[in-house]
């Protein structure tokens, strides 16, 4: 093994894992570092751009787009670049603002906050207990870096209240690949119209222009964000490591509800299950999480009673346990959380549920008995998969990312139902339904259901671009999805997300393959 400015050579043999990520996908690299330090990451990106060397940036490697995957180069892994640096208490804001490097994970930042220890240090806090405070971001990987949360615009199920992670960012650092570096500060670096203008610690200036499409008003995750008079720091929260690399990442806590409530309720039937979904997204109390299982999900999850005890209380299916939406009220009253779930009762019973089918929880250890069985259908897909796997080695899972604004809900899961239908394919449906956005997973038992299923995901996502949504609503575009990127913004704007990464990366760099192709 040789190690030249940090950068280590014999990667299959000592760090095979850090060729693939989630989407099961394996590529190929020259080179592998580990920066501790912002000073180690500068040092070596500009080693790189020395030498031309395209760079695939990671960080846990949790995404299922391919993202992390190299295809030739080097590999610059930020996992040990994990420490908890700052804590600032604003008390105009009743919000702390905890700064962290992009390896910091989001369990371990979770746990630090609830332990009142984050370890900082330069500690600038005279405000209450930081346990009392949240991020509130949550995707289902909590092993995902908050740099990698930063890079996609993760979200989850909570994303229905309170955002994806850009609404929680507050400053970034951003080390481009010449080692020159900006600091940007929400707030403080806006556009003029589409028009940007920044300045490196080293005094270059770079302006330009962002795309000019318009994004869809839709929960998304797709193509660098643009907007009239935006925040340049959105320019990068998103943008998948084709612009720089994060060094710095400060987020926002937000003051932890009193009460927090959830409710599994089941449903005779998946219409039942959806005009219920309609009617409490608008109720008066919005709900925090509003998530949806179908059959096939429920059925998945029964097939696992035996091997996970977790599952043993679901019912086998009967009309009355059909469909399943899970729903979660925060507040500071307990009084007005229980009459939220006393009018969504009397709502769930309009639309077909029976409060006999219904399981509510209260306390943390009974949320959490909940929340399992969100996280435990793309697990238990994945484990299907992988013994389909045994057979053809080649299959992988397929799973849509799209979303479509409110009016559209039945039409998409209309849509949906009937390229299943007439194709045949093995599949379950679940995920955010309050923002429209599903998660149909094909599970293709051959390489020609496979390839039927993209060609059925194409169709969608063709679709749903024609009702105002997106093509990525959280996971990101990656390696795996640049055609429907394409088939979202038009030659025209792949083109102009090409002239603004330019802006930053003359020479394509950093994360090639990612969102699109240079030329």
């Amino acid at each position: 093994m040789s190690n030249i400015s940090g950068f280590f050579t014999d990667i299959e043999r000592d760090y095979p894992d850090y060729l693939r990520d989630e989407s099961r996908r394996t590529g190929k690299a020259a080179s592998i570092s580990f920066p501790k330090t912002g000073e180690e990451l500068r040092e070596q990106l500009k080693f790189a751009h020395e030498r031309s060397l395209p760079v695939t940036i990671q960080g846990a490697r949790t995404g299922i787009a391919g993202g992390a995957v190299p295809e030739g180069g080097h590999i610059l892994n930020l996992s040990r670049m994990n420490k908890i640096l700052q804590l600032r208490y604003e008390a105009s804001q009743n919000a702390y603002f905890v700064t962290v490097q992009p390896g910091v994970l989001l369990s371990e930042l979770r746990l630090a906050i609830a332990a009142n220890d984050l370890g900082i240090i330069q500690p600038q806090t005279s405000g209450p207990p930081v346990s009392g405070y949240f991020l509130p971001p949550d995707p289902t990987e909590t092993s995902a870096s908050i740099g990698g949360m930063t890079a996609c615009n993760a979200s989850g199920a909570r994303t229905f209240f309170y955002g994806s992670t850009r609404k929680s960012v507050e400053r970034i650092q951003v080390i481009l690949i010449d080692g020159s570096l900006l600091d940007l500060r929400r707030g403080q670096q806006k556009c003029s119209g589409r028009t940007f203008s920044v300045t490196t610690d080293s005094g270059r200036t770079i302006a330009g222009n962002i795309p000019s499409y318009r994004m869809p008003s839709v929960k998304n995750a797709a193509g660098y964000f643009a907007g009239d008079d935006m925040d340049v720091i959105d320019l990068f929260i998103g943008s998948e490591g084709t612009l720089g690399v994060f060094s710095e990442i400060e987020v926002r806590l937000i003051p932890m509800p009193k009460v927090c409530w959830g409710v599994m309720t089941f449903f005779p039937s998946e219409e039942s299950a959806v005009r219920f979904v309609e009617e409490i997204r608008v109720k008066d109390m919005r709900p925090i999480a509003i998530e949806f299982f179908d059959k096939g999900a429920l059925n998945l999850l029964r097939y696992q009673k035996k091997s996970n005890p977790a599952f043993a209380e679901i019912p086998e299916m009967t009309p009355k346990w059909h469909t399943a939406v899970y729903v979660e009220y925060h507040g500071d009253d307990e009084a007005a959380v229980e009459n939220a779930v006393t009018s969504m009762s009397e709502t769930m019973t309009d639309a077909g549920g029976d409060g006999d089918a219904t399981w509510l929880a209260t306390d943390d250890r009974a949320l959490e008995r909940l929340k399992k069985f969100r996280h435990a259908v793309p697990e238990a897909v994945n484990l299907c998969v992988d013994e389909k796997r045994k057979k053809e080695p080649k299959l992988t899972k397929l799973g849509t990312d799209l979303a479509v604004p409110d009016a559209a809900l039945r039409d998409v899961m209309a849509l949906y139902h009937r390229g299943l239908d007439k194709s045949g394919l093995e599949f379950v449906m679940f995920g955010h339904i309050g923002n429209n956005h599903l998660h149909v997973n094909i599970i293709p038992n051959t390489l020609d259901e496979y390839r039927r299923g993209k060609d059925i995901y194409l169709e969608w996502a063709h679709t749903v671009v024609e009702m105002g949504g997106t093509v990525s609503a959280e996971h990101g575009v990656g390696k795996l999805k640049t055609a429907l990127l394409r088939e979202m913004y038009g030659d025209k704007g792949i083109t102009e997300m090409r002239e603004t990464k330019r802006l930053f990366d003359p020479a394509n760099l950093l994360s090639p393959g990612n969102l699109f192709t240079c030329k």
